[in-house]
């Protein structure tokens, strides 16, 4: 099965369509697939739902996308030094859900391992639990949070070899695994290229059985 493909338009042929759910990864500015953010944007994709930790900033990330009006709502923990999004949101013009950092990285891995849902104490009393089940455990009141299963990952890695087993490097490792994981589809960018038996299997973050398109 061939997943090295020659750049991110051809890696996303055949993948995007109106109102889907993306899972991206990143964490601040870290580890972003910039290449597969910018061709989402030249394809002119609309109305997405994209769950990533963060929003990126104006002009980069995610924030390309905010900027031409191709996502309709964020699924996010943190999306601080973004005017375009905050100008967005408080206009009306889009939706957020926030999530607690710790419970969306679990609620893509989730996804990924096929589960459902999920009960957590992150949350309980606050403004997250509203219209959440809510059941006691050993004395101890959990929300119930639900997988998510995206209908595409898009990702990005320090190394790879060309069958998808991943490094990732430092907090670009906090995002990017369970994303890739969640995704019906997904597409990852990878800094370096190898071939297969040129990683040590135990430094592996991700397996490739999770990765189908690669592009450096």
């Amino acid at each position: 099965m061939k997943k090295v493909y020659a750049n991110a338009a051809e890696a996303l042929d055949g993948l995007l369509f109106d109102g889907m759910l993306i899972a991206a990864g990143g964490f601040g500015l870290c580890g972003i697939p910039e290449l597969l953010i910018q061709a989402i944007v030249d394809e002119g994709t609309k109305d997405l739902t994209v769950a990533s930790n963060n929003a990126g900033v104006d002009g980069f990330g995610l924030g390309k996308l905010l900027e031409t009006r191709q996502i309709k709502k964020m699924m996010s923990s943190y999306v601080g030094e973004n005017a375009e999004f905050m100008r967005q949101y408080l206009a009306g013009e889009l939706e957020l859900e926030f999530n607690p950092q710790g419970t969306l990285a679990e609620r893509m891995r989730a996804g990924g391992a096929g589960i459902p849902g999920f009960y957590t104490q992150t949350g309980v009393g606050t403004q997250i639990a509203e219209g959440k089940e809510v059941k006691v455990f050993n004395g101890k009141e959990y929300i119930l949070e639900e997988g998510i299963f995206a209908d595409l990952a898009i990702v990005k890695a320090w190394k790879a070899d060309t069958t998808g087993n991943a490094i990732f490097r430092k907090t670009a490792r906090n995002f990017n695994p369970p994303a890739a994981m969640c995704g019906k589809v997904c597409v990852m960018e990878v800094e370096e290229i190898v071939e297969p038996g040129e990683l040590d299997p135990d430094h592996i973050h991700l397996p490739g059985i999770y990765v189908h398109r690669i592009i450096q």
